[in-house]
């Protein structure tokens, strides 16, 4: 495993992230974080919403906290009758987060992420709550989860003018089959020279391969097979024929594609069990040759859509015809 730094800030964070939502229990998590400490991984991401993940993590992690990048989040709400315990206000977020200090048993936070999009709560207020708990010690780092990209745009301007914390990573769902981060999350994740940490790169299992072998249709999973695309299952058919030819995993060519456009990306694991960890892990030692990128992309259709597609490739009524003597920075 190696490192790279998390946005623009000196914080090493390793290539694979940990997700933690889906641990089977105090038993098999401490396995599979073995596993993944082994394998040089040294971020475990969680939330507030992810039932006791916090607490099996907290216990688990009592005696080894500083050596992971620990990170969670908070907006969801805690209580549906309380209109105030859910939201990227001031109030939720000092509630959440000792919360979650105190289930994680920590006494600060490595990045906390805002879990989603509220759109009753002013950026503004985020911003400078997030700052306070930085400022506070309670938090180190902060990222973006399920924002549009126009609001950490407006997010991090404000950080930018008024000296707050701005957000170092951006956390989005991407995989062959969900790909419109390229539109513009990505591009705005580059700009700021943010992290990208990903999750569902295996598309609920769609990608593994496991709704298209023969009689091996799987039981109490989140996907329905009944409810699978042409699309779909043209998609697990191609990464299928690629990890034959290679000589690995569906899963583990799944994975190693959503690190073919940006050495931004950080996929994140949320495997069931160690042995499922063990193999997502061997991802990081797969690299897709061009032909086999250009092979699963096509066989799937995606539409940039406007204004990306209008903005990219020869523009010789922008550029003239010396565009191609023009080097770019």
């Amino acid at each position: 495993m190696r490192y790279r730094l998390l946005g623009p800030t000196g914080l090493r964070v390793s290539e694979l992230f940990l997700g933690a939502m889906t641990f089977a229990g105090p038993d098999e998590a401490r396995r599979m974080i073995d596993l993944y400490a082994d394998a040089g991984g040294n971020v475990i991401d969680t939330a507030s919403a992810y039932g006791d993940s916090e607490e099996v993590l907290g216990g688990l992690l009592q005696h080894r906290r500083d050596r992971f990048v620990l990170a969670t989040k908070y907006t969801l709400s805690r209580d549906g009758t309380d209109p105030n315990a859910g939201g990227s206000h001031r109030k939720n977020l000092a509630l959440s987060l000792e919360a979650s200090l105190r289930r994680l048993r920590t006494d600060y936070i490595d990045l906390l992420w805002v879990h989603t999009w509220d759109e009753h709560t002013p950026i503004e207020e985020t911003m400078r709550a997030l700052d306070d708990v930085v400022r506070a010690g309670k938090v180190l780092y902060v990222g973006a989860s399920n924002l549009p990209a126009w609001l950490v745009s407006r997010g991090n301007t404000l950080a930018e003018w008024r000296d707050w914390t701005s957000f170092a990573g951006l956390q989005v769902p991407y995989s062959l089959l969900k790909r419109d981060i390229e539109r513009e999350l990505l591009p705005m994740a580059e700009a700021y020279g943010m992290s990208v940490a990903t999750y569902g790169g295996l598309a609920g299992g769609v990608l593994s391969g496991k709704y298209s072998r023969p009689g091996d249709a799987p039981t109490g999973t989140r996907v329905d097979p009944a409810s699978l695309t042409p699309r779909d299952h043209q998609a697990a058919q191609a990464v299928q024929e690629v990890a034959e030819e290679l000589g690995v995993t569906a899963s583990q060519v799944a994975i190693a594609w959503t690190r073919t456009r940006s050495r931004a990306v950080h996929p994140i694991i949320g495997s069931r069990n160690a042995e499922q960890l063990a193999d997502n892990l061997a991802a990081i030692d797969v690299t897709l040759p061009a032909e086999a990128v250009d092979r699963l992309e096509s066989a799937v259709t995606f539409d940039l859509g406007y204004p990306t597609d209008m903005n990219t490739g020869p523009r010789p009524w922008l550029h003239g015809d010396g565009k191609a003597r023009l080097e770019g920075r």
